[in-house]
């Protein structure tokens, strides 16, 4: 691991726009509105892995735990972002995670290098105090874009192609609520996948294909060979500009229209129709096809520290 400056595990800075976000979070705005907890929130709290995390040791060894899966069942996004535990169902058919959790989230201590988990290219690189912190965008092609939140310290740049497991980023706790819940919620890096520019689980129910390679027991890429070329995705410029002009807050449109490059641009999109969705008139459509889930995922963490998943430490 590598050492990190407390702003750098908590993104503190800039205060005064970290306090301004934080707000936002509890108030909410004329098209945000707030998040909502309540007692059954304290089910996010992971005491025994946190503490032994923030010290630096892992208890399950060279697996990973899971402190929160997708929950395939959510809350309407108009009722605000919901870390309540009532309608909550991960893959499994359990409740390990919470209502409006839209990611998986990979248990390891601040300093942990991050990886990529396919081939790619960075088009946005963003932190809100509110919304996850430090976050990286990569687009894989194929319909599919990653994005690693909580994070501490980023290792590439906007418009850099990356091969798979190669280190983008340390991990960290940024963002409000590794702020608040320090030191009771495990430290984690946040892992996203959108498939068609809409979150999806990357682990599979059914006859479903997993997007990880390897099924639903995910592994680091352990160097074995992959015929894999990366293609930049086929963005829809007119329905990204469509898009664009459906948003209701001006400064996200501003933001949004400022990029002149396509793919970064749909991004910005990406980011604030999937963040900030009741912003917008619906959820848009970015692409010119539509793509099949498919094996292309190996975990965003490195075999130098991790062999696998471990189903035994993971959120209940």
């Amino acid at each position: 691991m590598s050492r990190l400056s407390a702003s750098e595990v908590f993104g503190l800075s800039p205060l005064r726009t970290r306090a301004r976000e934080a707000l936002l979070t509890f108030r909410g705005d004329a098209l945000t509105p707030k998040s909502r907890f309540d007692h059954t929130s304290l089910k996010v709290l992971r005491p025994r892995l946190s503490i032994a995390l923030w010290l630096g040791r892992n208890p399950t060894g060279r697996r990973v735990a899971i402190s929160n899966f997708f929950s395939h069942v959510q809350p309407p996004p108009e009722l605000g972002w919901s870390v309540r535990v009532t309608t909550a169902r991960d893959f499994r058919g359990k409740q390990g995670t919470y209502d409006s959790h839209n990611g998986t989230d990979f248990a390891v201590s601040p300093g942990t290098t991050i990886v990529a988990a396919a081939p790619g290219k960075v088009l946005r690189i963003a932190s809100e105090f509110n919304r996850g912190g430090l976050k990286i965008f990569i687009d894989h092609g194929h319909g599919v874009v990653t994005t690693s939140n909580h994070l501490g310290r980023s290792l590439v740049t906007v418009g850099q192609v990356v091969e798979r497991s190669e280190p983008i980023a340390l991990s960290g706790v940024s963002g409000i609520d590794g702020f608040l819940l320090f030191p009771f919620s495990a430290p984690h890096t946040h892992f996203n996948v959108w498939l068609n520019g809409t979150p999806v689980d990357p682990f599979s129910i059914g006859d479903e294909l997993s997007l990880w390679r390897g099924g639903n027991n995910p592994c680091p890429w352990q160097g074995e060979a992959i015929d894999e070329t990366f293609k930049p995705t086929d963005w829809s410029e007119a329905r990204v500009e469509s898009a664009i002009k459906s948003c209701l807050h001006a400064a996200a449109r501003h933001e949004m229209h400022s990029y002149k490059d396509l793919g970064e641009r749909a991004m910005a999109v990406l980011f604030h129709a999937n963040y900030y969705p009741t912003r917008f008139g619906g959820a848009p459509q970015l692409y010119n096809a539509s793509y099949e889930r498919a094996p292309l995922l190996t975990l965003p963490l490195s075999s130098r520290d991790f062999d696998g998943i471990a189903w035994e430490g993971s959120s209940q």
